[in-house]
């Protein structure tokens, strides 16, 4: 065991069953490869795509896959070293938001993408 806490803390490293931890490393990869499919389809909205829509559902669109993607290229790293940590501790992992967060914006941008076809 090694001991990586702050003095006084309790917490106490120990090393993580390597299933785990290449596990979470494939959360993470699956998180970035997220990530870049959400800003292929920023830039294709934004610049390729040929679309007669008006452009503010355009910019709507293409804006808003951008920054998720953005959120979520901040966010895989920080989950993904927050994880092994506690999984090091011995910890209980919470709940993550992002996943909701994902799945509420591509929502959105679902519902742009048909107004905008409406329009």
């Amino acid at each position: 065991m090694k001991d990586d806490a702050a003095p006084g803390d309790g917490a106490r490293e120990r090393d993580v069953d390597y299933r785990f931890t290449l596990a979470n490393e494939r959360t993470f990869l699956a998180w970035v490869r997220t990530s870049l499919a959400l800003l292929a389809g920023a830039v294709a909205v934004l610049h390729l795509l040929p679309l007669g829509w008006a452009e503010w559902p355009r910019t709507a669109v293409g804006l808003l896959l951008a920054a998720l993607a953005g959120v979520i290229t901040v966010y895989a790293p920080l989950r993904w070293y927050r994880v092994q940590r506690i999984m090091s501790r011995g910890g209980t992992l919470r709940l993550s938001l992002l996943p909701l967060v994902t799945t509420f914006a591509v929502g959105l941008v679902c519902a742009l993408v048909l107004l905008g076809n409406l329009l």
